[in-house]
């Protein structure tokens, strides 16, 4: 396992990403794994770890890091949106072990970045696993929950601080151009030409992001390979030991 900095370039503007990654000691012909976080999340999370232990114990190819803005990466998270986050991503995966393809899994806003990136790296994705998928959460839960007072404030250019149950409880900075910029990027107005096998899940009592995400998510998407789990009970995290087995188990499946 080795811990290192990229370079991620956007629109001229370059900042190290942060990523570790566990090789296997033999070539074999088995997919590596990109693990894609969420919304203000860092590679550290329960998933990311679980995960990376799951692929150690198997000689699987897995990487996991930080967007710009995001735990040990460099930037600021405000000045963060869809599209940077999806030019991290792209970044980290351009520099995965081109003799084989890859598994992205994402969680929360991190299914949508790993969707976008299965469209725009299709020759060197093998499946897509999403977990409490958030896709075009600006549009689709975002808006509908912010007072017209405070679209206004956006439209003038000034910074909101949504409350958070995460990340120590400390509110989420929201700007007008996380929104603006993720309108070019939403994907459930299909269709999602994904071809690939695809495995959502999303627990029932996700009080986050309803699971109607991932039911639309699964009706864009094209693959004839693409199966909806539904976890009754199932919190917006899904890191439980039982949710960790059955995302484990998902992604056996796919390997």
């Amino acid at each position: 396992m080795s811990r290192r900095y990229l370079n991620s370039n956007y629109q001229g503007q370059q900042q190290r990403i942060a990523l570790v990654e566990t090789q296997p000691d033999t070539e074999q012909s088995t997919p590596g794994v990109l693990f894609c976080g969420g919304f203000k999340s860092t590679m550290e999370g329960s998933k990311a770890l679980a995960l990376e232990r799951f692929c150690q114990q198997r000689g699987v190819a897995f990487t996991r890091f930080d967007y710009s803005g995001h735990g040990s990466s460099d930037g600021e998270f405000i000045e963060g949106n869809i599209d940077r986050w999806l030019s991290d991503t792209l970044s980290v995966f351009d520099q995965l072990d081109n003799a084989r393809k890859t598994v992205l899994v994402g969680s929360s806003m991190g299914a949508w970045i790993a969707t976008l990136a299965a469209l725009k790296r299709s020759a060197q994705t093998a499946g897509l696993i999403t977990i409490a998928a958030a896709p075009d959460f600006t549009e689709r839960l975002l808006q509908s929950r912010l007072s017209d007072d405070q679209k206004t404030l956006l439209q003038r250019g000034q910074t909101l601080l949504m409350p958070s149950e995460y990340d120590d409880g400390s509110p989420y900075p929201i700007s007008g151009q996380l929104i603006e910029n993720s309108r070019a990027h939403c994907l459930l107005d299909g269709p999602v030409a994904v071809e690939v096998p695809v495995r959502l899940l999303h627990g029932t009592a996700d009080t986050d992001v309803p699971y109607d995400l991932s039911v639309a998510l699964m009706s864009a998407i094209t693959s004839s390979d693409a199966q909806l789990t539904l976890v009754k009970d199932g919190d917006h995290r899904l890191s439980s030991p039982q949710h960790l087995m059955l995302l484990e188990n998902t992604l056996l499946a796919l390997l």
